[in-house]
């Protein structure tokens, strides 16, 4: 009898220490969260327009060093919502501080942005594939030869716009033993896949009385310029065919490079970044582009 028992509690214990085992590597895979961010208030708001951030739908904020992160559901997924905000530094330093304090898998972007690509017109939208920075450069002084004194240093082969001689940023992750030069930083493939799937599924989308073209693919480009000069523009489309420039997502693409994160960027034209006759139409266009943008990239996350 004291043996049946005994083989009976080791049949329960071997179950019970097997279901444990089970539950905590199910419990060790980590739930997908997406970061779904915005640089500046109109982007922001047509987010939480279109994925109904609100209190009320079971959205939590949290502030932390004075930004707002919405937490919630949508559609099924957990998504963490907030503003990235603009320029360089800004959005390095607030998707960073997103990565420490929450358990984020896969970070999506939408926002407005000018083109550079003569063929896009604006409220048209581009999903680049990877992303570089036209303005890590060098300044150099002129030789008095027609040309410009160079540090031996400097390795780079772009073509230069003037004085400014682009280069590669230095960049560091785990596994690295020093800095890297890395000319661009790539989209995640499956969120791309994800962006070509739901392109044709997405209503037309209506902009100064035409549709809009949504379009996967190319390189985009960010530096700490608003671009409204059309040589420049000129240049930055011949050096790297830019399809869009803007001022924050080459530096979020380099946040989710270097902590191995996945990453998307949906931009939206509300200027030509110089192209245009006359002064820059930003002012009457980011809140309508804001509005296209935010809407594909629901798109997208409706595809994932």
């Amino acid at each position: 009898m004291v043996q049946i028992f005994r083989r009976t509690f080791l049949r329960v214990a071997l179950g019970l220490s097997a279901a444990l085992f089970v539950t905590a590597g199910a419990v060790a895979q980590p739930a997908r969260l997406l970061a779904i961010c915005a640089a500046y208030e109109p982007e922001i708001q047509a987010l939480h327009r279109e994925f109904g951030v609100d209190a009320k739908k079971g959205f939590q904020p949290t502030t932390i060093h004075g930004l707002t992160f919405w937490r919630g559901r949508y559609a099924g997924h957990d998504v963490v919502i907030f503003r990235a905000g603009v320029s360089l530094v800004n959005a390095a330093y607030q998707l960073q501080l997103a990565f420490e304090r929450f358990p984020i898998t896969h970070v999506l972007f939408a926002g407005v942005a000018g083109g550079t690509d003569p063929a896009l017109k604006i409220g048209d939208v581009v999903i680049p594939e990877r992303w570089a920075y036209h303005s890590e450069a060098l300044y150099l002084n002129e030789n008095g030869q027609g040309g410009y004194v160079r540090p031996d240093f400097f390795k780079g082969t772009v073509e230069n716009f003037g004085m400014i001689f682009p280069n590669d940023v230095g960049v560091m992750r785990d596994g690295d033993s020093e800095f890297n030069r890395v000319p661009s930083f790539p989209a995640d493939p499956d969120l791309l896949e994800a962006a070509r799937k739901a392109v044709p599924k997405l209503p037309a989308i209506r902009k100064g009385g035409r549709n809009v073209e949504v379009s996967v693919g190319g390189t985009g480009v960010a530096g700490t310029v608003f671009l409204d000069n059309a040589k420049y523009r000129e240049w930055v489309f011949r050096v790297w065919q830019a399809r869009c420039a803007d001022m924050e997502s080459t530096a979020l693409a380099q946040v989710a490079y270097a902590n191995r994160k996945p990453i998307l960027i949906v931009r939206s034209l509300s200027d030509l970044a110089g192209g245009q006759h006359g002064a820059n139409p930003i002012d009457e266009n980011e809140s309508r582009v804001a509005e296209i943008a935010a809407r594909v990239l629901r798109g997208i996350v409706d595809e994932l």
